[in-house]
């Protein structure tokens, strides 16, 4: 693999459906999908990618069942305690994206730790959506800088692509150059809208939880073999 993504992103889906193919309740495949999240991001850091960022928990899924959202919190709560010396000792740094304010204190509280433990990491740039909504992304943004606006913090003119950036829950990330999909699902669900303007995207039928390390490979194999032109022509990037 000669080219490879910088920034790869990927909504994890499909782990309620891995339980009901094999009569298990829901919460048996989000497990299984978090054993595939550790095998991913170590298959990332493998490879060089320098940004990995993944869907998480998304503002929406607060409306699933309750017992199933106490799950996926307990889960997360528990993946953070156990991962933290894999991350270290991978020279993983963690951060996160989304209104961190909304998730349960416990959680919060561990993640805050994790993130603060393996900030001066320098290997690959973990970020997890949680609580994560693009849309409320770029509201809260223009909601800060049009208030700035008023207060005459800065002019209007100041405003440009670069200030807007700066104001999102994901300013530090480049933009997405792979956006994988899993489970034959088609569609973006209101993920990194702004930093996937230019993304290639790669959908795969492979739910969550069986979504391994030779999957993301052939993720990777096929962004090699893509041309991106950013709105030029084949024959611009070839002079």
């Amino acid at each position: 693999m000669k080219k490879l993504p910088e920034h790869v992103a990927i909504i994890m889906d499909g782990n309620g459906r891995w339980a009901n193919q094999r009569g298990k309740q829901r919460g048996m495949g989000h497990k299984k999908g978090a054993s595939a999240v550790r095998e991913i991001i170590e298959e990332a850091a493998d490879n060089g990618i320098k940004y990995l960022t993944l869907f998480t928990f998304s503002t929406e899924n607060w409306s699933r069942p309750e017992d199933e959202v106490g799950i996926l919190m307990r889960l997360l709560l528990s993946s953070l305690k156990k991962e933290f010396n894999r991350l270290n000792n991978n020279n993983i740094k963690l951060k996160s994206i989304g209104d961190l304010v909304g998730l349960p204190h416990l959680v919060r509280e561990e993640l805050n730790y994790v993130v603060e433990k393996t900030k001066d990491n320098t290997g690959l740039t973990l970020t997890l959506a949680l609580n994560y909504g693009a849309k409320e992304e770029l509201t809260n943004a223009m909601r800060t800088i049009a208030n700035k606006v008023k207060n005459s913090i800065i002019s209007p003119e100041k405003v440009d692509q670069s200030m807007i950036n700066e104001h999102l829950y994901s300013h530090y990330l480049p933009a997405v150059d792979l956006l994988i999909r899993t489970s034959g699902e088609e569609r973006i669900s209101n993920f990194l809208l702004w930093h996937i303007a230019y993304a290639e995207l790669y959908f795969t039928t492979t739910l969550w939880p069986d979504f391994s390390k030779e999957d993301l490979k052939k993720a990777l194999i096929n962004y090699g073999k893509r041309e991106r032109r950013f709105g030029k022509t084949s024959e611009q990037l070839t002079t």
